[in-house]
C-alpha cells in the first residue's frame, strides 16, 4: 500500500480501536452528544493502515491507542506487535485487562519515549474502578519497567485528594483531568471557545486541527464531534490514494462541538494553553 505522508504540523494521532468499554461511566465524554456505533477494522487492517503513515520521528508524536477501552478490542496486543518499530506508541486505558499477559507479550521499551508523562496513561473512574487493585497493577507494571501513570477526572463525587495521596504514596505519578460538559445542570470545563458547546444556536465557521483522529472503522475525522457522530470523514486509513492535510474546513455545526476539541489543555510536552482546534 502506498505511503501516506503526515505534515509536520501533526500534534496527535488518536487510533480509536473500538468504542466498546466494560465500564459505563455516567460522565463519559465520548457520550457527550451522540456516540454512533461503528464497525471495527481487523488487527491486520489497522497494522496495514497505520504502518503506511510517514512522519518525522523527531516530532515525537505517538500513535495513541484508545477507545472506548482499547483492551476491549480483540487483537490489540497483536496490533501493537505489528506496528513499525520506528513508531512511538502510547495507550489510554482503564487497565481492565490481564496486565500479566500484556507484560509477557509486549516489552516495556515498546511504549517508551522521552516526554514528561507516562506512555501508559491509566484512568481511574470512581464509579467502576477498585482503587487498591488498580494501584497494585500500576505499581507492578512500573516495577517491570513500564512507563505508567494514573489520571483521574476531577469529579465532584470523587475524593480526588485521597486518590492523589494514595497514588503518590505508591510512587505513582497522578494527574487530574477536568470534568467536562454538564453535570447536575452546571457547565464544567475551561474552553477556548465557550459558545461552541451546548449552544442553542448553530453557526457556520471554518476550523482547523493538527490531529489525526481515526475511527474504529478506519475513517479519519477532523474532530471528536464528527468522530462520535460518524459524520464528515476526510479520508480513510486504507484508501490507496489517501492524502492527509491540516487545513481550515467549513463546519455548520459550531455550537455542538465536543468539549475535547475546544478545551484549553496541556500539549504533548505538558505546556498549558493548547487547544486542539483553531476556529474562525
Amino acid at each position: 500500500m502506498k505511503e501516506a505522508y503526515v505534515p509536520d504540523e501533526l500534534t496527535y494521532i488518536g487510533a480509536f480501536l473500538t468504542f466498546r468499554c466494560h465500564f459505563g461511566c455516567s460522565y463519559c465524554i465520548n457520550r457527550h452528544n451522540l456516540l454512533k456505533p461503528r464497525d471495527e477494522l481487523t488487527p491486520e487492517e489497522w497494522i496495514k493502515g497505520l504502518n503506511r503513515l510517514e512522519m518525522k520521528r523527531k516530532l515525537m508524536v505517538p500513535i495513541t491507542l484508545q477507545g472506548g477501552e482499547p483492551s476491549a478490542y480483540t487483537g490489540f496486543i497483536e496490533l501493537i506487535k505489528g506496528l513499525k518499530e520506528e513508531f512511538y506508541i502510547d495507550m489510554l486505558t482503564n487497565l481492565d485487562f490481564d496486565t500479566e499477559e500484556f507484560m509477557r507479550e509486549i516489552p516495556p521499551e515498546r511504549l517508551q519515549r522521552n516526554v514528561p508523562y507516562a506512555s501508559i496513561r491509566v484512568s481511574y473512574h470512581h464509579e467502576f474502578s477498585e482503587l487498591e487493585s488498580l494501584l497494585e497493577r500500576v505499581v507492578r507494571m512500573q516495577d517491570n519497567g513500564y512507563s505508567s501513570g494514573l489520571f483521574g477526572v476531577d469529579h465532584l463525587e470523587t475524593n480526588i485528594d485521597y486518590v492523589r495521596d494514595k497514588a503518590f504514596a505508591c510512587g505513582i505519578d497522578f494527574r487530574t483531568k477536568e470534568l467536562l460538559g454538564i453535570y447536575k445542570g452546571k457547565f464544567y470545563g475551561l474552553y477556548k471557545y465557550p459558545d461552541a458547546v451546548n449552544s442553542s444556536e448553530l453557526k457556520s465557521v471554518e476550523c482547523k486541527t493538527t490531529e489525526l483522529i481515526i475511527a474504529p472503522d478506519g475513517y479519519i475525522h477532523r474532530c471528536h464531534r464528527d468522530l462520535y457522530h460518524g459524520e464528515n470523514p476526510v479520508g480513510h486509513i486504507l484508501d490507496e490514494n489517501l492524502s492527509i492535510s491540516f487545513a481550515f474546513r467549513k463546519c455548520t455545526r459550531y455550537g455542538e462541538c465536543n468539549p475535547c476539541d475546544i478545551k484549553v489543555k496541556n500539549n504533548r510536552f505538558q505546556q498549558f494553553g493548547h487547544c486542539s482546534v483553531t476556529i474562525r
